[in-house]
């Protein structure tokens, strides 16, 4: 079995219920965040879908440099809505679902580079990275919207097994 055969399950399900925790979110909360410190809701649910769009950049080129010499830096717009949200994700999802498929296991294995100002940040196998800096980055923040939504009496999405609010089981 390929690498990518046996992401795309794993893919399949983490996207599915990623896309149950950002439906949730309350235009009216765009705004909130628990900490000075924490993105807001909205910048973090944009991070979470533009995430899953750095995973075909990722699968197809060699590097990403986040303060290009000479160019503008890497910068988040927020969504302007649920809607504009879900749309670019969904859109993301697609995209990024073709490039798994279409990804050989030589490519998983060579090296991917993020970079700054041209200087090297890391380097490791594209399919270290696609696992460990992308699906696991969108878990991690995935699992941080779930907490802005319990703090603002949203009901939460069973992900993993049943939540407070959601017995499916």
């Amino acid at each position: 079995m390929s690498i990518a055969a046996m992401m795309l399950p794993e893919f399949d399900q983490e996207m599915a219920n990623t896309r149950k925790a950002l439906e949730r979110i309350p235009e009216a909360k765009f705004d909130y965040t628990p900490h000075a410190k924490s993105f807001t809701m909205i910048g973090l649910a944009t991070h979470i879908k533009n995430m899953i769009g750095w995973l075909v950049d990722t699968l197809k080129s060699d590097s990403f440099d986040i303060q290009p010499v000479g160019a503008p830096p890497y910068k988040e717009e927020p969504a302007k809505s649920v809607a504009e949200l879900l749309e670019s994700f969904d859109k993301n999802v697609k995209a990024a679902r073709s490039a798994l498929e279409a990804t050989s296991d030589e490519a998983f294995g060579a090296q991917w580079s993020l970079l700054s100002g041209g200087n090297v940040m890391f380097a490791m196998p594209r399919g270290a990275v696609v696992r460990g800096m992308i699906l696991n980055h969108v878990i991690h923040h995935r699992g941080q919207l779930t907490v802005y939504l319990r703090l603002n009496d949203v009901p939460v999405p069973a992900i993993y097994g049943p939540s407070a609010d959601e017995n499916n089981f």
